[in-house]
């Protein structure tokens, strides 16, 4: 069915694993991990090209994009090496609020180094998008980052192409937005990925089980740490707020009952930085079984965080270009649902997963 041309907002480790993971499936490499399908839609990850980029980072500034997604601070896994160039060069980005104040603190390997270029205007970013025929505008800015992330929404909308947000800033799941891609008839998938076997996923299964099987959830946490930009970041307990929400919504959402607030916490807790990109979560599960006899889960699971989430990135970027070759826009929810922490509409996993089914095989 021909290719899909897309941009990325924020060439971090997640667009870093999301690159090399185009290269490592292109030729069918271990084509049944970390993707729903091999082939959606007619499209395979082969078919997705790299056509615009931009980045803040005077590091990733006027380099191929297939030199930037290895330029410090990123710090994930190295799982193909050999990129050949893109012929696509990072563009200087919108700052606005994707930089926080805090990360001048730390040294440069570790942090943004920002560019002394001219930040471009919403005319020259669609201008852009629509010179380089881009399908789908993939959003992968630091949490936080709420003007930056309305600035691109705006201009994928301006530009006519999908919009796939994969971080906690409200947009898919906003009345208000959900209105204008709808109006302006372009898809939009989101609000912030869920990784393939990520904290979010897991805890959400297990809560799904719990009500399930007749446990009552009296308390849980779910305690997150990291070395990457990511949890340096999210330190800054001010640019948290729409995280827990996310995370905490995500849980809730499939809970018997709500908890309430005292009786649930989950969110990022604190930034190692020799963790690099290594994600370990902390959960536990307080319950009560027949009779009320009380009983509790722990778990420690540990990912390198960005590739856990690229392939599904890799599944939303098909999904959004389904929808825009059936002229589908607006909020697609079955994707949002299966592929997100706060859709529009929450549904458990799986029933996402059939409706996400339903919405690839439909005619």
């Amino acid at each position: 069915m021909g290719s899909i041309r897309i941009a990325i907002v924020g060439i971090g480790n997640c667009a870093s694993s999301l690159v090399q993971g185009l290269e490592y499936y292109r030729e069918g490499t271990n084509d049944t991990v970390g993707l729903m399908h091999w082939e959606m839609g007619g499209y395979r990850p082969a078919d997705i090209t790299v056509v615009a980029a931009w980045d803040v980072d005077s590091r990733k500034v006027g380099r191929d994009v297939a030199e930037a997604v290895f330029a410090k601070p990123n710090c994930t896994a190295v799982f193909a090496a050999n990129l050949p160039a893109t012929g696509t060069i990072v563009k200087m980005g919108a700052i606005l609020d994707g930089v926080a104040d805090h990360m001048a603190d730390y040294k440069d390997e570790r942090t943004f180094v920002v560019a002394n270029d001219t930040q471009p205007s919403k005319e020259q970013v669609v201008a852009e998008l629509k010179a380089s025929g881009a399908d789908v505008l993939m959003n992968y800015l630091p949490v936080g980052s709420q003007k930056a992330t309305e600035f691109y929404a705006e201009c994928a909308l301006e530009a006519g192409v999908a919009f796939v947000n994969n971080i906690p800033v409200f947009i898919a799941s906003n009345p208000e937005w959900a209105a204008k891609f709808e109006a302006a008839g372009v898809a939009i998938i989101g609000d912030d990925i869920k990784a393939q076997l990520g904290a979010t996923i897991v805890h959400r299964v297990l809560t799904d089980l719990f009500a399930k099987r007749g446990v009552k959830l009296d308390r849980t946490y779910q305690l997150n740490t990291g070395g990457n930009t990511d949890f340096l970041n999210m330190s800054n307990h001010r640019r948290l707020e729409s995280k827990k929400i996310s995370k905490t919504e995500a849980v809730q959402s499939v809970a018997a009952e709500r908890l309430e607030d005292d009786n649930v916490h989950i969110g990022p807790s604190d930034y190692v930085p020799w963790q690099n990109d290594n994600k370990v979560c902390f959960l536990r599960m307080e319950g009560q079984l027949f009779g009320g006899v009380p009983m509790n889960l722990e778990l420690r699971l540990s990912v390198e965080d960005s590739p856990n989430s690229a392939g599904v990135a890799i599944d939303m970027i098909r999904c959004a270009k389904i929808a825009r070759d059936r002229g589908v826009g607006g909020v697609i929810d079955p994707a949002s649902a299966y592929f997100c922490k706060h859709p529009r509409t929450q549904m458990t996993d799986d029933l996402a997963q059939v409706e996400v089914e339903k919405f690839i095989a439909a005619a």
